[in-house]
């Protein structure tokens, strides 16, 4: 590794790995290589302390079980990760991940975990499961196209009054409350597996323009024509879930 490579740690890939959410850290390095730039993808398993010296930390998604072994990992290596954040590292965490980069998660037998307080967000188990294609209007001041994903998730996510949501839901469930997610200092959290990145490469290089600023153009023909077939397949089916309800109000 040169000292200008950057370094993509996916963190607990064991535990916090269920969806595959390796792909995010194989698009945001394949979209550096296309640009002359090295990266390096760091395995951080669940044996191991999380190093300080990461320029993007990965959390993926994972089961209850696998969720309470990633927390208590995280929470002890919790000094490190807020290092790495005062240094200027960045951070994409992905449903159970995103669940426990927030203050809280309470699961459906009411165990409760401490996450790790990166943004003010607290989860409860819902009554039943959030399944199905995601479309989201992103907060505008992110500068990003629709985004779109697969959620499959019972958590319902409560943002503080002063934390700003990654979007708007157009087609699906997100958080429970009409948004997803959440946009912090350096920071995304979302419900939205597929892998995120490789459906929505905007969102990759908005997170990789925090590590080395501005980026050139690539040929995005391939990731777009993905973008563009799985937001038409998702807003027909909310089209056709909208005109469902509609009859069924109207009796």
């Amino acid at each position: 590794m040169t000292p200008s490579s950057v370094r993509i740690g996916l963190v607990y890939p064991e535990l916090l790995g269920t969806y595959g959410d390796r792909g995010n850290a194989v698009t945001l390095a394949e979209r550096l290589r296309r640009r002359g730039t090295s990266a390096e993808i760091i395995d951080v398993d669940a044996a191991s302390a999380i190093p300080d010296s990461l320029d993007l930390y990965l959390l993926g998604g994972g089961e209850d079980d696998s969720q309470v072994a990633a927390a208590a990992g995280l929470r002890a290596s919790a000094a490190a990760i807020h290092r790495a954040r005062d240094r200027g590292a960045v951070i994409l965490a992905v449903c159970a991940g995103f669940q426990l980069v927030g203050h809280r998660y309470e699961a459906g037998d009411r165990e409760a975990m401490d996450g790790l307080g990166l943004v003010d967000a607290t989860t409860v188990a819902g009554a039943d499961r959030l399944i199905g294609e995601i479309v989201l209007e992103p907060d505008a001041s992110l500068g990003l196209p629709l985004l779109s994903g697969f959620e499959n998730h019972g958590g319902r996510t409560t943002l503080g009054d002063d934390v700003r949501p990654l979007g708007a839901v157009v087609v699906g469930g997100g958080n429970g409350d009409g948004v997803d997610g959440v946009v912090g200092k350096r920071l995304v959290g979302t419900y939205l597996h597929g892998p995120v990145l490789p459906r929505n490469p905007a969102l990759a290089d908005l997170l990789l323009s925090w590590v080395v600023g501005e980026l050139g153009p690539i040929d995005d023909s391939l990731p777009d024509a993905l973008r563009h077939e799985r937001l038409d397949a998702a807003l027909r089916r909310g089209a056709r879930r909208w005109f469902q309800e509609r009859k069924l109000a109207r009796g």
